[in-house]
């Protein structure tokens, strides 16, 4: 079986180490929405220090199972998630878990640029800090300048970071918005679509962050562009109408995929 796809990846060449523990565990997760269950009974384990695409046709849930794991469903009207996500053996959805405590852990960017447009590029990256209670100048100018420099961003903005965020090219402000999530020293990132609405510059721009920031956080990507989810992931896992059909290293689910939907996904035949 050849798939279409190109499976030169710049993720690492080499197999991930066996001894990689688990970092996020999702067990038998479902979402509904005004009882339509639109997330069916996925369990899926995401290894440190690697980055995980989910990929699939419009609707099929990526975008959704995503936000199980911030509880961002909890902001949203009848909508009810149940299973356990784990984060390093802690149930995120346990009645102990502070919410806002638990999204210092796992941070968000989302799949348009989304800086606070009345703010500079300082105040967009410091406002997570400021939010959870850091006042010192001087914490904050370190954690700025590290949080920009991981984002690769700082070089480019430093001698002007009161510049007002929105006047950014559309790559930096979503790199801004990188670095405001890294901020907040997150144990998890995660990404939904980071770069769809890019051009394809700022796009190889931000699959280079996404590269080298797995090296130091766990990544899960949503992703419609299969070459990308080639290019950055480890893993991927393919879901289609609420349920997961098949998660693998990303080189076998292009390559050897070992069900027929999967196969007929990724070879460009629907979606």
């Amino acid at each position: 079986m050849t798939a279409l796809i190109d499976v030169q990846s710049n993720a690492s060449e080499n197999p991930l180490p066996d001894n990689r523990k688990y970092k996020m565990i999702a067990e038998d997760v479902s979402v509904y929405y005004d009882g339509i269950h639109t997330v069916k009974n996925i369990t899926m384990k995401f290894k440190e220090k690697s980055v995980t695409s989910l990929i699939g046709p419009s609707g099929c849930g990526k975008t959704t199972f995503l936000r199980c794991l911030n509880r961002m469903h909890d902001m949203t009207k009848n909508a009810r998630v149940e299973g356990k996500i784990l984060l390093d053996g802690d149930d995120l959805y346990s009645k102990d878990v502070d919410p806002i405590y638990h999204r210092r852990k796992v941070g968000m960017v989302f799949q348009k640029p989304n800086p606070f447009p009345t703010m500079s590029i300082y105040d967009n990256v410091a406002a997570g800090l400021r939010l959870n209670g850091v006042r010192d100048k001087k914490i904050l100018d370190e954690i700025v300048e590290d949080s920009l420099k991981m984002a690769y961003l700082w070089d480019e903005v430093k001698s002007n970071l009161k510049k007002p965020a929105m006047e950014l090219s559309g790559g930096q402000q979503q790199r801004v918005c990188i670095a405001r999530a890294l901020a907040i020293q997150p144990e998890v990132l995660l990404m939904d679509e980071p770069a769809s609405a890019l051009d394809p510059i700022a796009t190889q721009e931000i699959e280079e962050t996404i590269i080298d920031l797995a090296k130091e956080f766990t990544i899960i990507i949503v992703t419609h562009n299969m070459q990308q989810a080639v290019r950055v992931s480890d893993y991927t896992a393919f879901m289609y109408l609420g349920e997961l059909i098949e998660f693998n290293e990303t080189k076998k689910i292009f390559t050897q995929p070992q069900n027929e939907l999967t196969a007929r996904y990724v070879q460009g035949q629907f979606g």
